[in-house]
């Protein structure tokens, strides 16, 4: 069952904040609040997680890539829980996974504006539209785990295409 986010034409969806929003896991699953945006809540939490890659990446090595399993790791237990309270996997509002697959994706590009929005383009279009073998994960790895890989895997797609670009284009 998927519970949309608009609260004045669904009821439902003040029970989906409230689960949400009752405990920590629930706000870090929903990227702070960014997931209950009744509208493409995955490219809000995409949004959201911008200013945090430049924090991330700007941190010493081997830093960002130690916060970012750490990441990973809390998002397998945070996604999870919050899924399993709601009773719907991956249900739209948990965005953890979009912005730890954004972060990424912008492992290895330089931190400016171009491409910063390039890598969110094309990751959004990767977790999106989920090619193989993203959509296979997706449908078949459950659980926090499944909710965290086909994001990782949207995100290795677009660093792939990204790092041809940077070849072609730097």
């Amino acid at each position: 069952m998927n519970l949309p986010l608009d609260t004045q034409r669904n009821p439902g969806a003040r029970a989906v904040r409230a689960a949400l929003l009752s405990g920590p896991a629930g706000l870090l699953a929903c990227g702070l609040g960014a997931g209950l945006t009744p509208r493409a809540p995955g490219t809000a939490g995409t949004v959201v997680a911008i200013p945090f890659a430049l924090l991330l990446w700007n941190l010493a090595p081997p830093w960002p890539w130690l916060v970012l399993g750490a990441l990973f790791l809390l998002g397998v237990h945070v996604c999870g829980a919050a899924s399993r309270g709601l009773g719907v996997h991956d249900h739209p509002a948990i965005v953890l996974d979009e912005m730890v697959g954004y972060w990424l994706s912008v492992a290895c590009v330089p931190l400016t504006w171009p491409w910063l929005l390039a890598a969110f383009v094309l990751f959004r279009l990767f977790d999106i539209f989920k090619p193989w073998p993203i959509r296979a994960l997706d449908r078949k790895v459950s659980g926090g785990f499944g909710i965290m890989l086909d994001d990782v895997f949207a995100a290795l797609y677009a660093m792939a295409l990204l790092a041809l670009a940077r070849l072609f284009l730097v």
